[in-house]
């Protein structure tokens, strides 16, 4: 239902006014002129919407389409209901239509007759492959320490966490490291497997420079961290190419540590960040209860493993 204006209930008030007291006393009184009041009284019938505002568009322009051009353009896209504009309106000069892209996008708006896209095919997810055991794989991921937690001598300078989570358990390894490289992630891993209690079957990481040459110029060539992988006989898998989801658990324990720790922690040394990130880990990664495990802790997990084998 149309709604009713305050420009509808002023003339229609002008109105009544005008035939009770006369339309010259109506045009002093709602400072306003005659003729005003002479045009919406033989426009009013008695119903209020009568007093609505009529369109102001045109019946008709002198440049609107013919209707040859509107048979052509009918008849086009009736074998062309996917087309784009542009290359509807390539088809139609190629057939001798002259006017203007903006021209040929107002008459498709106005008739309801642009491209009919298809909708895009749904994005369906694989199943995520449960962990059967501590070290079947492990995600390792590599964060940037955010510049406004350093302070003192710590400014102007970068340092680097290097996560490891295993997927099983949720147990999580995190060292410091000053220089982001191949050369930092071996010695990682190899921290890593002297404290992780079990053994480990295979490696998830990104595509990082860190981690492998597939996306630079040596690609053939193996960084120092697959070299170390490769001595100690584990799998290296890489992700998908820019989809971080698939490295989805550091990914998402990185956000955590945005809001547990750097939120509130600085740093005036590396060694001091060393110190607060693994103090960190130990009390409140480690030994912190989690929904998907049952609200265990990861090293509850990986202890009641170790009973059962």
């Amino acid at each position: 239902m149309a709604s009713i204006t305050q420009d509808m209930r002023f003339r229609l008030s002008l109105i009544q006014y005008a035939e009770k007291y006369g339309v010259t006393k109506a045009a002093i009184k709602y400072k306003t002129n005659r003729q005003y009041i002479y045009r919406w009284k033989n426009r009013y019938d008695g119903s209020i919407d009568s007093l609505r505002d009529r369109s102001r568009r045109p019946h008709h322009h002198p440049h609107q389409h013919t209707p040859e051009e509107i048979k052509l353009i009918s008849d086009m896209r009736r074998r062309n209901p996917d087309a784009g504009l542009v290359v509807f309106w390539v088809k139609l000069t190629q057939r001798g239509y002259t006017r203007s892209i903006p021209g040929l996008y107002r008459f498709l708006k106005k008739q309801d007759i642009t491209a009919v896209h298809p909708p895009n095919p749904k994005y369906i997810p694989k199943p995520y492959e449960q962990m059967d055991h501590p070290g079947q794989r492990i995600q390792i991921d590599v964060k940037f320490v955010p510049s406004a937690c350093l302070v003192n001598e710590a400014v102007g300078k970068k340092f680097y966490q290097y996560t490891a989570i295993d997927e099983y358990s949720r147990w999580r390894f995190v060292e410091a490291f000053e220089e982001h490289s191949t050369y930092s992630s071996a010695m990682f891993l190899e921290h890593l497997l002297k404290a992780f209690p079990f053994p480990v079957e295979c490696v998830q990481t990104d595509n990082g420079p860190e981690f492998t040459n597939r996306f630079t110029t040596q690609r053939e060539k193996p960084t120092l961290f697959q070299v170390h992988l490769q001595n100690h006989g584990i799998r290296h898998k890489l992700i998908r190419p820019y989809t971080p989801r698939h490295n989805g658990k550091a990914e998402r324990c990185h956000r955590k540590d945005n809001e547990r720790f750097y939120a509130t922690h600085t740093f005036y040394s590396f060694e001091d960040f060393s110190r607060q990130l693994k103090r960190y880990n130990r009390r409140d990664y480690n030994n912190f209860p989690m929904r998907p495990l049952g609200w265990k802790t990861p090293s509850q997990i990986l202890k009641e493993y170790g009973t059962r084998v």
